[in-house]
């Protein structure tokens, strides 16, 4: 653990989930010397963990992408809320972080994070006033974050106006026909510019925006060469040289890195967050490397959710001991990768299915002669990891054998 982060010393204790400790609170740095096993430690089920190497070979693939395609990199850091896997981020090469709440821009400052962008507009007068605040007391503090209206640009001044102190930073936002926020022409980001160039205490810094909504690489591309106008425009009309151009989720960054990587009239900044712990379901079916020349197993699923089968009360169907409250579903279910059979046996759970999630009940499809049976342990993988972390407020991270080698707090 870095020097840098500030967080407080956390502990393991009985309330830690998917933890057996009756006895006196531990830090987690004193748990995980411990080196427990998996299988015969303090565990009980269902349990959520991270796998060191996967962990390992995913930050350096983004790490190696955005440095080999010219980009400046600033993960989003709602995945995981971590500061442990934040200071593993900056530590590869990371530029800075991404936030999408003023909460979350207090947690990465208390992470002890120097560059922080907010991929969001900010209406709020007294994180607005905080960060004018921040900003005046740290003169390395690096703040970013998003207006697409007159209305947002005026609430920001007027929270924000004040003798001296430097300017907070913002860019324009543009979105797509039918998504989120963002405006949705030039004519309009032009006009949200003039009105941040005209207002106290705010400092035009470039444009933004999310392609996440389009489903194609046409489309996507499209939108990266209207945001590349876009930072045109506005250099031409105010004076910025190489405004900041930021974009980026996890299904479409080789398409933004054809397009503004390495450009000398912009300053591009990707902001992926959900490869750090990849998945075996959403990003593993759309992640870019699966047209990349590094294949599509340049990243891997990080996250694993061990549950004990429980019943098995009639044939083809098995309940394992996981629900709403451990296992994210909104992005698909969670996917069956190994059975461990009572006697540690392990085998494919080949043909194991999640068919429906109750609160701690899965209902699980399973073939007649997979034989399985309770007391059965079976792990899963996930879709969508930026709701999967904030059901765990600690994770061990395994290695290969499944043996502890460090543990990770979560602050959502």
């Amino acid at each position: 653990m870095s020097d840098r982060l500030s967080v407080p010393q956390e502990h393991v204790d009985w309330r830690t989930k998917g933890l057996w400790w009756p006895g006196e609170p531990v830090t987690l740095a004193e748990f995980a010397a411990r080196g427990d096993h998996l299988f015969d430690g303090p565990f009980t089920w269902p349990l959520m963990v991270l796998g060191a190497s996967a962990l390992d070979r995913n930050i350096a693939a983004l790490s190696e992408f955005t440095r080999g395609h010219g980009l400046l990199f600033a993960p989003h850091g709602k995945t995981a809320m971590s500061p442990v896997l934040t200071q593993r981020q900056l530590d590869a090469g990371a530029w800075g972080i991404t936030a999408a709440t003023g909460n979350q821009v207090l947690d990465f400052r208390r992470f002890g994070v120097d560059r922080v962008l907010l991929a969001n507009e900010l209406l709020d007068p007294k994180v607005l006033r905080w960060a004018a605040a921040e900003q005046d007391a740290d003169p390395d503090f690096v703040f970013l974050f998003y207006v697409d209206s007159p209305e947002g640009v005026a609430l920001a001044s007027q929270a924000v106006a004040r003798d001296g102190g430097r300017p907070l930073r913002v860019l324009v936002e543009r979105g797509v026909p039918g998504g989120r926020t963002g405006c949705r022409t030039r004519e309009a980001v032009l006009g949200v510019a003039r009105e941040v160039v005209r207002a106290p205490g705010l400092e035009l810094a470039g444009v933004a925006g999310y392609e996440g909504p389009l489903r194609d690489a046409a489309g996507v591309r499209g939108f990266v060469r209207d945001l590349l106008g876009d930072a045109a425009a506005l250099a031409d009309a105010h004076g910025l040289e190489r405004p900041v151009l930021s974009v980026g989720g996890s299904a479409w960054f080789d398409v933004v890195a054809e397009e503004v990587g390495g450009r000398a009239d912009v300053t591009p900044i990707l902001r992926s967050g959900a490869y750090v712990a990849h998945d075996d379901g959403l990003y593993r079916r759309t992640t870019p490397y699966n047209r990349l020349p590094e294949g599509g197993d340049a990243l891997s699923g990080a996250l694993e959710l061990w549950a004990q089968v429980t019943s098995t009360p009639e044939p083809g169907r098995a309940i394992a001991g996981m629900g709403r409250r451990e296992a994210n579903s909104d992005q698909g279910f969670p996917v069956a990768r190994v059975l461990r059979r009572s006697d540690g046996g392990l085998v494919r759970a080949e043909g194991v299915a999640v068919t429906d999630l109750n609160d701690h009940h899965a209902y699980l499809d399973v073939p007649e002669e997979l034989g399985v049976r309770p007391g059965d342990l079976v792990s899963f993988g996930i879709s969508h990891p930026c709701t999967a972390f904030d059901r765990w407020r600690v994770i061990p991270v395994v290695d290969d054998g499944y043996r502890v080698v460090d543990a990770i707090a979560t602050y959502f």
